[in-house]
């Protein structure tokens, strides 16, 4: 099995994210030990945001890096335990609201497409949109 960067990596729909994530300088601690739980956005969602976003927080590492670490939950939450949220705080440190009530999962405003795909560091839960700290 592979780190999460690395899983990433391999699933080839997230290059907006690992770009980020290579960007930030953020490769090191996710191929950490961990656990990890990454809500990780696809390249579909990263193209919702608003026309230029992506490039300017490429240049603004500092918010680039809190909106990165807003997707990451300190731990290894499987889908089995998500549903028993309503909330988890993440790395950045605020936390994300969690919404199991209608059979899916939504994170915020994203809906989770595709749960638990492991890493041998953790898990990443698929999302359709990229989650904004307030």
């Amino acid at each position: 099995m592979a780190d999460i960067v690395d899983t990433a990596v391999n699933a080839g729909s997230f290059n907006t994210l690992v770009a980020a994530v290579k960007a930030a300088n953020l490769v090191d601690t996710l191929k950490g030990a961990g656990p990890f739980t990454v809500f990780a956005p696809t390249d579909e969602a990263f193209a919702k945001l608003p026309e230029g976003t992506v490039d300017g927080l490429l240049q603004d590492i500092p918010k680039l890096t809190q909106i990165l670490t807003y997707h990451v939950v300190p731990g290894k939450v499987t889908a089995s335990e998500v549903v028993n949220l309503t909330s988890a705080t993440t790395v950045e440190g605020s936390s994300v609201k969690i919404d199991a009530s209608n059979g899916g999962v939504k994170v915020n405003d994203a809906t989770v497409t595709t749960p638990d795909v492991a890493a041998d560091n953790g898990v990443i839960h698929v999302i359709d949109k990229v989650l904004l700290p307030a």
